[in-house]
């Protein structure tokens, strides 16, 4: 039961790291300055909100995520957010395989060359179906986690900082929903794939409890670490650069492998969600589905995406708000249902 809740943790964790979270760039944007309360709130939040996705899940033992949305949504609205969730993972694992190749770029490769990198990794990790994207994330995301917080505890010690210097400042309290309702969506899709391998309810438990822990403290010290440099990270498009200034460049360099290792799980959880939302309609194996999708967004990613950005995600943050509170009231309404 442990391991098994440890897997779906994971997969959670992966899905919430991606390149924007990984950097700073999606922590700076929603908290920064007064923010300890609202990190708090998001562990809390986040956590109620893993659960509720995976019990719906592991009640309907569904196959991807359409039964596990009807749910949540109600029929009228399921057809709204179907599309909207289609098109979220469409775009970010666009951005994703783009973000691949403008970082093997950096380092004076092809651009097509560091689509390629991650486009053979993704197919081949579906080979093994579900159970490849699952295995891969519990050997990947311990890496992940360890070498960010290595990272930020590193340059809390050296900067002698105080973690709890601010907790009396908590104006900002209210981005824990936004930011919570930001990342609703792609776990739907990722975890409403895989109902039907859970086999006992306290795996819930563990990777709900689990995911909100690490999220939540990953989240308190990056944050505290880039109040410090707060000054700085106007001058950086990627913010933990700003805290890595003063590291030698094989430090750089081990961000940078950890920045793709987050670009990649990002790619092959949005992937899992699609895959497995279409798998219904067409026959053939996973690896095969996953390479027509990549074949299919290989062209886009020579587009210019920030358009698109701009004004979608501001908009799947406000109707995903609708989303938080149906899944933050289901216990309620759905224990009064049952009496």
């Amino acid at each position: 039961m442990i391991r098994s809740g440890m897997k779906w943790m994971f997969l959670i964790v992966g899905t919430m790291i991606g390149a924007g979270y990984a950097s700073g760039r999606e922590l700076w944007q929603f908290f920064g300055h007064d923010s300890g309360l609202a990190i708090f709130l998001f562990t809390i939040l986040f956590s109620i909100c893993c659960y509720v996705i995976l019990s719906i899940s592991y009640e309907k033992q569904s196959q991807h995520y359409l039964p596990v949305l009807r749910t949540i949504v109600g029929k009228h609205l399921t057809l709204l957010y179907d599309g909207m969730i289609l098109l979220y993972l469409f775009t970010t694992t666009v951005i994703m395989l783009a973000g691949s190749g403008a970082t093997w770029q950096a380092f004076h490769f092809s651009y097509w060359v560091g689509i390629l990198a991650i486009a053979i990794p993704l197919v081949l990790v579906f080979v093994w179906d579900i159970k490849g994207i699952l295995s891969m994330n519990s050997f990947i995301l311990p890496l992940l986690i360890g070498g960010l917080l290595y990272v930020l505890i590193l340059f809390t010690v050296q900067q002698d900082l105080s973690i709890f210097a601010h907790l009396g400042e908590q104006k900002n309290w209210t981005a824990a929903f936004p930011f919570t309702a930001l990342n609703i969506l792609p776990l739907i899709a990722v975890l409403g794939a895989v109902g039907n391998q859970m086999k006992v309810k306290g795996e819930i438990w563990i990777a709900s409890v689990g995911s909100g822990l690490i999220l939540g403290t990953i989240s308190f010290i990056y944050n505290n670490s880039l109040i410090q440099i707060s000054e700085d990270i106007l001058l950086y498009e990627i913010p933990l650069f700003a805290i890595l200034k003063h590291y030698p460049y094989e430090m750089f360099l081990f961000i940078s492998v950890l920045l793709w290792i987050a670009i990649f799980t990002t790619a092959a959880s949005g992937m899992l969600g699609l895959i497995t939302r279409f798998r219904t309609r067409f026959t053939g194996p996973m690896w095969l589905l996953a390479l027509l999708t990549i074949v299919l967004m290989a062209p886009l990613t020579s587009f210019g995406f920030s358009t698109l950005i701009k004004y979608l995600y501001p908009l799947y943050g406000l109707l995903n708000l609708y989303v938080l509170s149906s899944l933050l009231l289901y216990p309620l309404t759905n224990r009064y249902k049952s009496q």
